[in-house]
């Protein structure tokens, strides 16, 4: 049986058996039994490179970090990670630029990532562990974003609404065009980061969906 470590664009933890492109974690959120006891652990919600300098770990060891799974850059933005400065270095700098640039008055970059942390977790989950979302026009959103569509977590890409799931994006959304105002599931701040130009790695199977 898939073990529960899939994150989905609303940060929720899926039992599948898909992979994806990304791994990341929250802290230890498993017990002994492999089974997920919390949700988080930490405020430093990070995405990392699947492999790194050929070194290789038991799936929910005991007394390490849950090992979490993302289909692409985009989800876990979504869910409110960030890229990981140790096996992702130069794109966690330049994400810390973009951010900053994006999301303060002046370029700072004595900005420290655990006061970008602090930020992101206030826009991703609220008490209870709950999402955090908010409502835009969807006139007004970038490229990489997702929204909820139908109770459903769609990736807004090339001007085209994709349905997320485990395995890909699945469906183009066939009435975009029609559509006002959406309930953003993306963190403000990073949705911010994208309006000014930095763009998230998307599973390929977005650029087979035409609305």
């Amino acid at each position: 049986m898939p073990l529960k470590n899939r994150v989905d664009p609303y940060g929720r933890l899926l039992a599948v058996s898909a992979r994806g492109n990304f791994l990341g974690n929250r802290g230890i959120l498993h017990n002994n039994n492999k089974e997920i006891v919390s949700q988080y652990k930490h405020k430093a919600w990070v995405t990392c490179a699947l492999s790194f300098k050929g070194i290789k770990r038991e799936i929910f060891s005991p007394n390490q970090y849950s090992e979490l799974f993302f289909l692409d850059e985009a989800t876990a933005f979504s869910a409110g990670h960030r890229p990981c400065a140790h096996c992702r270095k130069a794109r966690y700098n330049e994400f810390k630029a973009a951010w900053i640039a994006a999301n303060t008055e002046t370029a700072d970059s004595k900005l420290s990532v655990q006061q970008i942390d602090n930020v992101l977790h206030k826009e991703r989950v609220a008490k209870g562990a709950q999402k955090v979302t908010y409502t835009d026009r969807l006139s007004n959103l970038p490229d990489g974003t997702f929204v909820e569509i139908d109770r459903n977590p769609y990736l807004l890409w090339n001007n085209t609404l994709c349905q997320w799931s485990p395995d890909g994006y699945t469906s183009a959304y066939c009435n975009s065009l029609a559509i006002d105002d959406v309930v953003v599931l993306t963190p403000r701040s990073i949705v911010t980061m994208y309006a000014q130009g930095l763009v998230p790695q998307v599973d390929l199977s977005a650029d087979t969906q035409e609305g």
